[in-house]
């Protein structure tokens, strides 16, 4: 008769350390349990932890009083363990390899940052997570597992996923800080939403959260504000939302799998990894918090506006944006009013990866491309920028939108003080949207004998 498989997880949580850690290990002790093995936790009792979820799933936990390697070692050889999994930034290489080398026993690492580790498996489930990184940095037997084909999700996520749940009629945000947010943000990022109108707002948190009794009063008698402690059903909760503020952490593999739109804000700094990988993909992300940023996409959420860099276009995409480029309609106003060379247009958008004096956007409403907007000759020494906007020629009414989130962009996200536009004399219509928004005159000059008018925007004025 084969033998029952022995796994002990080491992991904490705390109002400090937070809640992630037990969280995903719960996860693949599920896995473990089902197929046969006996699961163990040990836990130290640290102030605001969630070893009650543990008990909750029904495995057995000890309590450790440090992290200790000898602790360990002596409940390794007490218990007869086969494998020991390690989900503790406190016990490292040094640990690691002290442990195996008096114990023999197999080991998993959980890794998030790039770290050194004596291990048998390692696991860094993110979706950033990068095999290559760990060359000289595990044993040569390591087995490394990395990226999104090793994420861990809860059984909610893939029910939820199947089901359809009916959507409030306002638009439903849903903030996930961390059960313990340690950085605090719950509340500001609560007040920041009081600015908008029409909205219904779910918090997550747990009881590990030590400002739990300022945000139950803050909610209290808010109907359109739901606080969720301890939650149980965070995927369902996700399902009837529209978009999320979240932190760069395992989180973010479960709002993408629910393919939901999101905020994501870094609060610590082994989130920078996550973070890199999602700006340089595209996603809205905030290094810190900052409240005119975060009105900035949350403004672009609530119209269901999706703000698209050129550098991360797809190639329909691209396609879209040389074609309105192209129409007559939108040439006769630019400096060169030649079509445009397929090839070259790709070029030029591929150069702009390397550029930090202009950014080009697409946006996109409800599934319809509405235009581009851009700011070019970028100075942050002069704070300061030309604008540039062209809306879809075949849609009517965007330029006022395309205008206001330009703006909001430049002075919100950029901290410009300043924009300038070239337009053509003769062409009164983008006059009268400029001046509408409060750009002002300053100089007439010539190209090619063709009056071009110079207007300013000044912050103040805006």
């Amino acid at each position: 008769m084969q033998k029952t498989k022995t796994i002990l997880f080491r992991a904490d949580s705390s109002s400090t350390i937070g809640t992630g850690h037990i969280m995903r290990d719960l996860v693949l002790a599920q896995k473990y349990a089902q197929k046969g093995a006996k699961v163990i936790f040990a836990t130290q009792e640290l102030n605001g932890n969630i070893n009650y979820q543990i008990d909750n799933a029904g495995f057995e936990r000890v309590v450790v009083k440090s992290n200790s390697k000898k602790e360990l070692v002596h409940l390794i050889e007490k218990l007869s363990i086969d494998l020991l999994v390690i989900d503790h930034y406190g016990i490292g290489y040094k640990k690691e390899k002290y442990i195996k080398e008096k114990t023999g026993v197999k080991i998993l690492s959980f890794d998030d940052t790039y770290e050194k580790h004596h291990c048998d498996v390692l696991l860094n489930h993110n979706i950033s997570a990068k095999k290559r990184k760990y060359k000289n940095l595990v044993p040569q037997y390591c087995k490394v597992k990395c990226g999104k084909k090793y994420t861990l999700l809860r059984d909610e996520f893939y029910k939820a996923k199947q089901k359809k749940y009916k959507k409030s009629k306002k638009t439903t945000v849903l903030i996930a800080m961390g059960g313990a947010d340690t950085a605090e943000l719950n509340l500001k990022i609560l007040k920041v939403l009081e600015g908008f109108s029409n909205l219904k707002v779910i918090v997550i948190t747990t009881t590990v959260n030590k400002n739990l009794k300022k945000l139950q009063k803050f909610v209290k008698n808010k109907s359109d504000l739901e606080l969720h402690i301890n939650s149980n059903k965070i995927a369902k909760l996700m399902a009837k939302s529209d978009f999320a503020i979240i932190t760069p952490s395992v989180t973010v593999n479960e709002v993408i799998f629910m393919e939901l739109p999101f905020i994501a804000i870094q609060t610590a700094s082994n989130q920078k990894e996550i973070f890199s990988h999602l700006l340089n993909n595209g996603y809205n992300v905030l290094k810190r918090f900052d409240r005119d940023k975060l009105e900035f996409f949350i403004d672009l959420y609530k119209q269901k506006i999706e703000f698209i860099n050129f550098i991360h276009l797809s190639k329909k995409e691209k396609k879209i944006v040389f074609q309105m480029r192209n129409d007559i309609r939108i040439r006769k106003w630019m400096y060169n009013k030649e079509p445009l060379n397929y090839k070259k247009h790709l070029a030029y958008i591929k150069n702009l990866t390397k550029a930090n004096d202009k950014v080009y956007f697409l946006l996109k409403q409800k599934n319809r491309y509405i235009g581009v907007v851009d700011l070019s000759a970028i100075s942050h020494k002069d704070s300061s920028a030309e604008l540039g906007i062209y809306a879809n020629p075949d849609l009517k009414g965007y330029g006022p939108l395309l205008m206001t989130i330009i703006i909001k962009y430049a002075f919100s996200v950029l901290h410009l003080n300043k924009l300038y536009a070239n337009v053509f004399k003769e062409n009164q219509r983008a006059i009268n949207l400029y001046q509408h928004f409060g750009f002002i005159e300053r100089e007439i000059k010539n190209s090619n004998a063709t009056e071009i008018l110079k207007m300013e925007l000044s912050y103040e004025n805006r």
